[in-house]
């Protein structure tokens, strides 16, 4: 009997992973036609297309925002507010590509406004109506799956908690199978007591009809799975397998398939596939909207630049990029020395190097808009850990464990470290971790909302911000 290999999300039953998949797409998409309609607007060629482009982007974006996640985890609140981030997020996608084409004059100015207003409202409400009748379908047990776990390990534990949690997972733990008589259940799991040894999970299944199994087992425990498959292979139940190499400290852990070979992910970028798309497309219209409307302020800073300290305009730096190859990253020169060895000095409060003109720029971080640039060209993204320069990188690598891992994707102009208080010099060992803690809590939580929710810090920060230097 092969083991099917899912986690627990993707295991919900058709009806709700559908709802999950397409009901914010489907909102979004309906409430453009209806407003059409009720203002007599006609749902021509040009509707037809964005009505496309949204559905697609909807899918990509409202996913990456976690929207159907259960509101226990953070409220109406934080469902609202990730919703507005990611719709805003869209917008500007959106709004950009009408710029670019010149198409924006083929719609109804009453409708995309009264569309921009409507589509979170409807989208909230579209949750809450779907979350009720789910959990009035699941309330019978004729919807609702029988579950039991082999082994009473903590991993086994964790999942029957987040099972009873979660009623949309139309889901029902009916107790574990472990062969040490002493375990006892923790507080908050799912059923009784242990129902037995292993070796009667076999005739349990197929007398109380059970429809999947969890195995929990430590993986050195390889004799014990076996015959516990080989006890069930007269049974027709869904069996699931939980790796305990899920205990390690895993970056965006998964498990796919190579040609049909199940393999785990131990340590994955989070932009592979759709999300690298969006990724890449996210940062290509914020840097070119950037850049096209900050261009007059970028020719002033080069000829203030220019003009208060002998030298070159930009400053170019050797850093460590994606997959930890080197990139040139360019900044607006605030030293009066351009410093690229093997042993460089991380600036500090009143460091004599600084120019008059470069404290104002590095004060209002204007010295980094030129790494636009190097969004555009593919070398960075707009949000990402922050590039330190080769030799900044060969000295910590050797001293924080994972350091290098935060090249697993682009280095970007801000990042979630930054506006967590690691801003500019780190000139003790423990910020660097702690730079480095944030960086990797980037990789494995990354969304569109969180980018969007880092953008809106460092604007606040460039203009509060009293400590930059």
């Amino acid at each position: 009997m092969p083991i099917v290999q899912s986690r627990v999300n993707d295991s919900a039953p058709a009806l709700t992973a559908i709802l999950q998949h397409v009901i914010d797409p489907v909102i979004t998409v309906a409430s453009l036609f209806v407003i059409a309609f009720l203002y007599g607007v006609p749902f021509e060629k040009p509707y037809v297309i964005l009505s496309i482009i949204v559905f697609l982007l909807s899918l990509v974006v409202f996913k990456e925002a976690d929207l159907c996640r259960s509101w226990r985890d953070g409220g109406l609140r934080a469902q609202s507010s990730s919703l507005l981030i990611s719709w805003l997020a869209m917008l500007a996608i959106l709004l950009f590509i009408g710029y670019a084409t010149k198409s924006s004059e083929d719609f109804s100015r009453r409708v995309l406004l009264t569309w921009f207003v409507a589509v979170p409202i409807l989208i909230l409400l579209g949750h809450s109506w779907a979350r009720a009748g789910l959990r009035k379908f699941y309330e019978t047990e004729k919807n609702t799956r029988s579950v039991v776990i082999a082994g009473m390990s903590d991993i086994g534990q964790r999942l029957a908690r987040r099972i009873a949690e979660d009623a949309h997972l139309g889901m029902s733990v009916k107790g574990f199978f472990d062969d040490r008589a002493t375990v006892r259940l923790e507080n908050g799991a799912q059923g009784d007591s242990i129902l037995g040894r292993l070796e009667n999970l076999a005739p349990y299944v197929q007398e109380h009809k059970i429809d999947q199994i969890y195995i929990a087992l430590p993986m050195m425990q390889e004799a014990r799975i076996i015959k516990l498959l080989d006890d069930l292979r007269d049974t027709t139940v869904s069996i699931y397998f939980i790796p305990d190499i899920f205990f390690f400290d895993l970056i965006q852990a998964r498990i796919s398939d190579v040609n049909g070979v199940p393999v785990v992910s131990v340590c994955e970028t989070p932009f592979a596939g759709a999300r690298g798309l969006l990724k890449r497309l996210s940062d290509v219209v914020a840097a070119g909207v950037i850049l096209a409307l900050l261009s007059p302020l970028l020719l002033l800073i080069a000829l203030g630049v220019k003009l208060s300290s002998p030298g070159p305009v930009l400053f170019k730096q050797r850093r460590y990029g994606l997959d930890g190859e080197e990139i040139v990253v360019y900044k607006f020169r605030s030293m009066s020395v351009c410093e690229d060895g093997d042993s460089i000095v991380q600036a500090s409060r009143g460091d004599a190097r600084i120019t008059r003109f470069g404290a104002f720029l590095r004060r209002t971080s204007l010295d980094e808009l030129p790494q636009f640039i190097n969004v555009l060209q593919g070398r960075m993204s707009v949000v990402g850990p922050r590039p330190h320069a080769v030799a900044h990188n060969e000295t910590y690598r050797k001293l924080i464990k994972g350091y290098m891992v935060r090249h697993k994707v682009r280095p970007g102009i801000t990042g979630w470290a930054q506006v967590n208080g690691l801003r500019g010099e780190t000139e003790t060992l423990e910020k660097m971790q702690a730079r480095i803690d944030y960086d990797l809590d980037y990789l494995r939580y990354w969304s569109m909302a969180l980018d969007v929710k880092i953008i809106c810090k460092t604007i606040i920060l460039v203009f509060l911000d009293r400590r930059a230097y």
